[in-house]
């Protein structure tokens, strides 16, 4: 691949995220494109690329460990009886040009492959919007199809035998702190509280999700009916985290010719938000 100028998201006046179509990166981190940084509106950062502790892991995107035995994740593979070990099984998402580019969000289409094998492919979304002074949200919608010419299947480390790891999808690396984040999920449909801590909201289904650093907050929420069936995917005391899992409980089939559609609403808010103010701002995002 090679490497292009990163394409520029602004919103209220301020550039807010930068999103790496083409990256020039390791085969073995499943080169893919990437947003990052992505910023509060205040300039803080809240996305993270290469880690020393995970280095595939590339800010803000979309992501996926296992699509027929082939890894679009990137880092080594987890095999069932085996655990995980470095394989040749990486592919690449090429990004095959955008269909609008504007200052506030573009349409783009990528093709998934491996080994020279076209797999998925992907029309991909990115809006930014204004919530508040102090708040706005990332809009991150993609639609995978099949174009293998056969049936194929998503799964996750957690399907091929690794409890608690379902994760593939969207996913947000968020950068590492002095202390862990604070993580607390929204309240169930009658009114009760929701969730608290990486334990309690991790492989839940709530509408929303909330990574809480010093001095900033972020708020996923599932956009779409399909999307909120998903489990999240949470890690805080490891390293920050937050994902979908398309793979959950058993592998996903993807059959010839169908789609799997999925949108993410990202609130990005400077400060620390308690629930009620995330609820409020997911309110305002997903209807916006």
């Amino acid at each position: 691949m090679t490497p292009d100028a990163p394409t520029v998201l602004r919103c209220a006046g301020r550039t807010v995220a930068r999103y790496t179509a083409r990256p020039a990166t390791a085969p073995d981190r499943s080169p893919r494109p990437y947003l990052h940084p992505v910023t509060t509106l205040a300039g803080r950062p809240v996305t993270e690329t290469v880690p020393d502790d995970h280095p595939h892991h590339l800010g803000a995107g979309v992501a996926v460990p296992d699509v027929e035995g082939r890894n679009f994740w990137g880092g080594r593979t987890f095999v069932r009886d085996r655990g995980p070990v470095a394989l040749d099984n990486h592919g690449v998402q090429r990004h095959d040009g955008f269909t609008r580019c504007g200052p506030d969000g573009f349409a783009e289409e990528l093709t998934w492959t491996a080994g020279g094998e076209p797999l998925l492919r992907e029309h991909r979304t990115v809006a930014a919007t204004a919530l508040t002074g102090t708040a706005w949200a990332l809009d991150l919608a993609f639609s995978l199809t099949n174009v293998s010419g056969r049936d194929l299947s998503i799964g996750s480390p957690a399907t091929n035998g690794r409890p608690g790891a379902a994760y593939g999808g969207f996913f947000w690396r968020a950068p590492k702190g002095a202390a862990a984040p604070v993580v607390f999920g929204s309240g169930n449909a009658g009114g009760g509280p929701g969730p608290d801590g990486e334990e309690a909201v991790h492989g839940t289904r709530a509408d929303w999700v909330a990574l809480a650093g010093e001095g900033w907050t972020l708020v996923f929420a599932g956009a779409t009916a399909r999307t909120r069936e998903d489990p999240w995917f949470v890690r805080a005391a490891e390293y920050p985290g937050v994902g979908s899992s398309l793979a959950h409980d058993e592998r996903l089939p993807v059959a010839a010719g169908e789609s799997v559609v999925r949108r993410v609403v990202t609130v990005v808010a400077d400060g620390r938000l308690d629930r009620d103010g995330a609820a409020a701002l997911v309110r305002q995002a997903v209807t916006s």
